[in-house]
């Protein structure tokens, strides 16, 4: 009998799910979505096994009570709930079965992730009460970087703020890099302990990550997901200066100026509130929208700029690897990024980087470094390890 797992990646208007057979299937069964969620044009789609699509009013509970009651025959079988979960803190170093001492300590850390972390744990509670009994896996974006040292890690701020309310860089994104290092070290056919790898994870959210010898390093991002490359609607990094300059500039409010740094920025505020997609970026830019263009030019010097950063942290640069949306589909947006890296001296394969990478991965020429796409899966790696959690504790 097939022991199944549902992935669960619960947002602030969304529910994404996925529903996989076993712990070695490479793809779901089944995936859901669910969005806009609380307002009257929220929608509910079921493709795979199921195929199903509704919408109208509907908050979280009844649009994951509908999925339930839709794919009931399908969860028959359930033996585990991974859920993705934003923050771990310095609490969590892997994926943990959440049992009620680990909720109680989770909870506390939605301060280091306000944003994230509350709607994370709204979809645990809302799976432990509408499938009561089948225990529930948190895999979490931070673990991955735990590996990262104090030198690494630290700010240079005063050390009671570290040592009293945890103040420190953390990273994100980090299952995908767990999963991406490990893809990669495969298609080239090498043990993942002997790689040096750069890895960017391009999308909506961005981040960039040093890998040495399968462990992350250093990471672009910090103490939040605020910091690092310039992103969708996230401004990346900043001068902290600049909080009290729009308060005294503009009479702004912290929270405000906070809330604008998150949803207002990035290429949605650098092409004036144009979009924060690439792909309509780089439309627009073809059609001469300079506004456009100019959010392009920033997001991929910065992504450069980020790389050659973390660079310090490894002996020796084995590939860069590119994932994510934008990552994997964006061959124009890779090549402007290598192309802003000039010390290393990148020579891409036009055609190769065209079609997103050959058999292995490669989009570079022989003899150039090595500069790869891998797509990542994230689902599929929490997946996994809900499945081992479960079925071995």
């Amino acid at each position: 009998m097939q022991q199944s797992v549902l992935v669960v990646n619960c947002g602030s208007s969304s529910i994404k799910l996925a529903l996989y057979a076993n712990s070695s299937a490479s793809a779901p069964i089944m995936t859901a979505l669910a969005e806009r969620l609380g307002g009257e044009n929220a929608s509910l789609t079921i493709k795979g096994e199921l195929s199903h699509c509704e919408s109208g009013l509907m908050d979280h509970r009844q649009a994951l009570s509908r999925f339930i009651e839709l794919a009931k025959s399908q969860l028959n079988n359930l033996v585990g709930i991974g859920h993705r979960v934003v923050h771990g803190g310095e609490a969590f170093h892997s994926s943990t079965l959440l049992t009620e001492s680990a909720l109680a300590e989770l909870r506390p850390i939605s301060a280091l992730a306000p944003l994230h972390n509350p709607r994370n744990l709204m979809g645990i509670d809302l799976c432990n009460d509408l499938l009561p009994g089948v225990p529930s896996v948190a895999v979490f974006d931070t673990s991955f970087h735990q590996s990262i040292s104090e030198q690494v890690y630290l700010y240079g701020v005063p050390y009671d703020w570290y040592e009293q309310d945890q103040v420190r860089r953390y990273g994100f994104h980090g299952t995908s890099y767990r999963y991406v290092s490990q893809k990669a070290a495969d298609l080239l056919q090498r043990p993942h302990e002997d790689l040096h790898l750069l890895i960017a994870h391009l999308g909506n959210g961005c981040s960039a990550c040093a890998v040495r010898q399968g462990k992350s390093v250093d990471s672009s991002m910090g103490l939040t997901p605020l910091e690092g490359l310039v992103m969708g609607t996230r401004s990346g990094d900043i001068d902290p200066g600049l909080i009290e300059h729009m308060q005294q500039s503009r009479g702004m409010t912290l929270e405000q100026t906070m809330n604008a740094l998150n949803r207002e920025s990035g290429l949605q505020g650098l092409s004036a509130g144009l979009s924060n997609d690439m792909r309509t970026l780089l439309e627009a830019e073809k059609n001469g929208n300079e506004a456009a263009a100019r959010a392009i030019k920033v997001f991929c010097f910065r992504v450069a700029r980020n790389l050659a950063a973390l660079s310090t942290s490894l002996p020796t640069i084995d590939a860069v690897v590119f994932t994510g949306g934008i990552g994997e589909h964006a061959a124009e947006i890779r090549q402007r990024i290598l192309a802003a890296w000039r010390p290393m001296n990148f020579r891409l394969d036009d055609a190769l980087n065209a079609q997103h990478g050959d058999q292995c991965g490669r989009i570079s020429q022989t003899g150039s470094p090595l500069a790869m796409v891998v797509p990542t899966d994230e689902e599929r790696m929490i997946a996994h390890d809900t499945y081992q959690l479960v079925t071995h504790d």
